[in-house]
C-alpha cells in the first residue's frame, strides 16, 4: 500500500496505531475507512498493485473533494 488517508484533526497515526486510529475516527462519526471503501473501486480479482492504484486515487478524489482541508494523505514505505 503506497498511502493511507485521515483526518487534520486525528491524533492517531494509522501506520503506526492502526486500532487507536479506527476507534477515534468512528467515535468521531467519520467512519473514513467506510468513506474510503465507497469510493476506491477495488475488487478482489483485481492485483494487490493495482487495488493499491485504485485506493490511492480514491484517497485523491476524497481530498480534492474536500479542498484539501478535512482529509490528508499519508505515505506508506514499503516493508519489501
Amino acid at each position: 500500500m503506497a498511502a493511507l488517508i485521515t483526518t487534520e484533526d486525528n491524533p492517531f497515526d494509522p501506520r503506526t496505531d492502526w486500532d487507536g486510529w479506527y476507534q477515534w475516527d468512528v467515535a468521531q462519526g467519520y467512519n473514513t475507512s467506510a468513506y474510503l471503501a465507497r469510493v476506491a473501486a477495488v475488487a478482489d480479482e483485481m492485483p494487490e498493485h493495482v487495488q493499491d492504484l485504485q485506493i490511492e486515487a480514491a484517497i485523491d478524489e476524497i481530498i480534492a473533494i474536500h479542498n484539501g482541508g478535512f482529509y490528508k494523505k499519508l505515505p506508506v514505505e514499503d516493508a519489501a
